[in-house]
C-alpha cells in the first residue's frame, strides 16, 4: 500500500524505517565486536560449531575412555571468538553431547561428578580467556586514548609553532621575499622570519635546532622568542648573536644546539650585513656574472658553547641578485640508493631559476628536492627562504 495515498494523520503514525531487530537482540551478533569486523560472520561460528561436531564424533566412536577433556578445544576458541554470553552457553551443550552421544555406561552418581567437574573446568576455561581478551582490549583502548590525546598535543604544539613563523610578506621596496617550512613530523626545529627594521632595511633569519620531534620545537619556540625580542632591542647582530647564545645556552642542554644565520639587508645602501652561526650556508646568486657566493660559517653554533666569538661578513647587491636561505633537510634529502640532494643540485638549481619570482624559485627547489626523494621522503625538517632583489634606479651608497 502506498503510505502517500493515505491521510496525514495516519501516515504520521506508520514509521519511515522499520528498526533492525537485530539491534535489540545482542545474542543474535554471536560475534565479538573486533572479530565481527575482520571477515565474514558466519566463518568463526561455522568454525567453533564445526570443532563441537567433530569432538562429539569421536566422543562417540571411542568406548574406552572418556573424552570429555576434548571440549576444551572448541571451547576455548569460542571464548575467543565469541561473545561472552555465546560462550558460556555452549559448555552445557557440550556437556549434553557428551552425555547423550557418548556410548560409554557410567554409574548415575558418577556421571553427575563428572558433569559438574566438567562445568567447572568449561567455565574456569572460559572465564581465563574471556577476562584476557577484555584486559586486553581496555589495555587497548587506553592505548589509542593515548595515543589520540598525544596527536591532539602535537596539533597544538604545531598551531602555536605556527605561531613564530612569518603571516605575510614584508613590504620593503625592491626585495621579493618568499619563505617556507615543512616539518618532517607533527612540529619541527626549524625556524625562519624576516623582521622589518626600517622603511629600507629587513633582517633575515633561518635557524635550525639538533634533533626533530618535540623537543627540538620546544627549543625552536625558545629560540624564535629570544630572536624577536633581540631583534627589537638592538640592531648590532654581533651582540644579538652574543646575548641569543647565552640565553639558549640557559635553557638547553649540551647536546643541543641552534645553527643560525642572521642578515640584514638594506635596499638603500644595497649591501647586506650577514653572521652564520655554523649554519648552512647560504646562496648568492650574482645577476651580472651569474656566478654564486656561498656564506659561509663564521663562529660556532648557538648554544655550543659560553662564548661565541664571530664575525660579520658583508657583501654588495646588485638588480637582479638572489639569496636562496636554507636548512640540511633540503641538501641531505636522499633517494632510495641513499644519495644526498646535495648543494651542487641545488646551485645548478638557483642557476637555472634565476629569472623566476622568490616565490617560483622557492617551490621549484622544494618540488625538485621532494621529487628526489619521492621514494623514501624527507627525513628531516625542510625550510627555505629566497630574497630576490628588484632594485631600481641608480645604486645606492654602499658602505
Amino acid at each position: 500500500m502506498n503510505n502517500d495515498l493515505m491521510p496525514p494523520p495516519i501516515r504520521e503514525l506508520i514509521p519511515t524505517k522499520l528498526p533492525d531487530l537485530r539491534d535489540g537482540v545482542p545474542l543474535l551478533a554471536p560475534l565479538r565486536k573486533d572479530v565481527a569486523s575482520i571477515g565474514p560472520a558466519w566463518l568463526p561460528l561455522a568454525l567453533v560449531l564445526g570443532t563441537i561436531a567433530a569432538v562429539a564424533y569421536v566422543d562417540h566412536l571411542v568406548l574406552s575412555t572418556s573424552l570429555l577433556y576434548l571440549y576444551i578445544f572448541p571451547l576455548g576458541v569460542g571464548a575467543i571468538l565469541l561473545r561472552k554470553e555465546v560462550a558460556y552457553s555452549l559448555i552445557p551443550v557440550c556437556i549434553l553431547l557428551h552425555n547423550y552421544w557418548s556410548p560409554r555406561t557410567i554409574h548415575p552418581g558418577l556421571r553427575i561428578f563428572d558433569n559438574l567437574l566438567a562445568l567447572l573446568c568449561f567455565s574456569f576455561v572460559v572465564y581465563v580467556i574471556q577476562r584476557y581478551i577484555e584486559q586486553r582490549e581496555l589495555l587497548a583502548k587506553t592505548i589509542q586514548q593515548q595515543r589520540d590525546d598525544l596527536l591532539q598535543d602535537v596539533q597544538l604544539a604545531a598551531q602555536v609553532q605556527r605561531m613564530f613563523l612569518p603571516v605575510g610578506k614584508p613590504a620593503i621596496a625592491g626585495l621579493e621575499i618568499a619563505g617556507m617550512m615543512q616539518p618532517s613530523k607533527g612540529v619541527g626545529g626549524d625556524y625562519y622570519d624576516y623582521i622589518p627594521i626600517d622603511a629600507h632595511t629587513i633582517q633575515v633569519v633561518i635557524a635550525d635546532v639538533a634533533g626533530k620531534g618535540v623537543s627540538a620545537a620546544l627549543l625552536m619556540s625558545a629560540t624564535a622568542a629570544a630572536m624577536r625580542l633581540e631583534a627589537n632591542r638592538d640592531q648590532n647582530m654581533l651582540q644579538q648573536v652574543e646575548r641569543l647564545n647565552t640565553e639558549i645556552g640557559a635553557v638547553s642542554d649540551p647536546e643541543r644546539y641552534v645553527t643560525l644565520l642572521v642578515a640584514e639587508i638594506d635596499t638603500h645602501k644595497r649591501i647586506i650585513h650577514y653572521v652564520n652561526c655554523g649554519h648552512n650556508p647560504a646562496l648568492l646568486f650574482r645577476a651580472e656574472t651569474r656566478t654564486l657566493t656561498r656564506m659561509n660559517s663564521s663562529c660556532p653554533p648557538i648554544g655550543l658553547s659560553p662564548e661565541e666569538i664571530c664575525e660579520l661578513a658583508s657583501a654588495n647587491l646588485m638588480a637582479g641578485d638572489m639569496l636562496v636561505f636554507y636548512t640540511d633537510g633540503v641538501t641531505e634529502a636522499e633517494n632510495r640508493l641513499g644519495e644526498e640532494f646535495g648543494i651542487e643540485r641545488l646551485s645548478a638549481l638557483v642557476q637555472r631559476g634565476s629569472s623566476l619570482s622568490a616565490e617560483g624559485l622557492m617551490i621549484d627547489i622544494f618540488n625538485s628536492a621532494a621529487e628526489f626523494c619521492s621514494e623514501v621522503g624527507f627525513n628531516d625538517d625542510v625550510t627555505i627562504l629566497v630574497v630576490k632583489c628588484n632594485f631600481d634606479g641608480s645604486p645606492g651608497v654602499t658602505a
